[in-house]
């Protein structure tokens, strides 16, 4: 192990066992490398690194904080990873999204409340019949990511999140008129079951639904 990661493992322990808490400031660097038996040089070097990660924030005059830790900060950077991935990768990424969307959906179907379903059918009206293409990407994302947060569990709604961008850059290209119709009347569907609090038909409607994505992009990749 190399010290930098060294350095990072002794962080991370200071956090795992409670010594660092979300929002802690860690103590000044010539006193924490002491402490952790470090060089400053690879203390730096591991703080730079857990700050790329959003483990750590470093306040230029202030000093460096934990974070708040959150599922969402923390898997922010998985986002990135999958944008990086221009080629058939992205069709792993949509198998992932198969297999945890529906579970989100369905356990969408039994917390979801009235305004927010009222506000998920407001956005499915504003679209229209015929959405163009960034419109139809744009309301996509945020359909599901409202489904998502409606889920309850933040640690699902932050892969979802970081896995949701690989669909609407495939779709881009000509339009297609099915694909649009038929996102729009599947939406409609887990909208009902949602409405009627049945978990399994919404958790059927969303693998239709991811199904003909992750089908259609394979075409188009």
């Amino acid at each position: 192990m190399g010290v930098t990661d060294e350095a990072i493992e002794k962080i991370k322990g200071m956090i795992v066992s409670g010594a660092l808490r979300p929002g802690d400031r860690l103590p000044r660097e010539s006193e924490l490398a002491a402490e952790l038996g470090l060089s400053r040089n690879s203390l730096r070097e591991a703080v730079r690194a857990l700050s790329l990660i959003r483990v750590l924030d470093v306040r230029q005059g202030d000093g460096t904080y934990v974070t708040s830790l959150a599922p969402r900060l923390l898997l922010e950077a998985l986002s990135f990873v999958v944008d990086l991935h221009r080629d058939d990768t992205v069709l792993e990424f949509l198998a992932v999204r198969r297999i945890l969307e529906p579970a989100a959906t369905a356990l969408a179907a039994g917390r979801i409340g009235a305004a927010e379903l009222d506000a998920l059918a407001a956005g499915l009206d504003a679209l229209g019949p015929e959405p163009s293409e960034a419109e139809l990407a744009a309301g996509d994302l945020e359909f599901h990511r409202r489904i998502a947060a409606a889920s309850g569990n933040s640690v699902l709604c932050a892969l979802l999140e970081g896995l949701s961008g690989p669909a609407p850059r495939a779709r881009s290209g000509p339009a297609q008129r099915d694909v649009v119709a038929r996102t729009l009347a599947e939406h409609r569907a887990i909208l009902a079951a949602l409405r009627d609090g049945d978990a399994e038909a919404a958790r059927a409607w969303a693998t239709v639904h991811l199904a003909g994505v992750e089908q259609w992009v394979r075409a188009a990749v």
